[in-house]
């Protein structure tokens, strides 16, 4: 399914890799949103983490990219500004 202008689908979204503005690391893919339904806004997206970090119940540690460091999404990618990343 293909959106028009500025809409995108979650799977269009899902399948865009995320590149880091400031280094050009490639982050990875989305694993998960957090939504403002109130709102109805996106406030961040889920990253799986980069590293084999293990939290204290044994699950490993996420990114979350806060939705205002979303700089531009294009055809397959979605430019994000890195530099404060916040591992949850």
């Amino acid at each position: 399914m293909e959106l028009k202008g500025d809409l995108f689908s979650l799977t269009n979204l899902r399948n865009m890799e995320i590149i880091d503005i400031n280094t050009g690391a490639k982050l990875g893919f989305i694993k998960d949103l957090k939504i403002n339904c109130e709102e109805h806004k996106i406030i961040s997206i889920i990253l799986p983490s980069q590293t084999f970090k293990i939290s204290l119940f044994g699950k490993n540690e996420d990114i979350e990219i806060p939705w205002d460091n979303v700089k531009k999404i294009g055809v397959d990618v979605i430019l994000v500004d890195g530099k404060n990343l916040v591992e949850e």
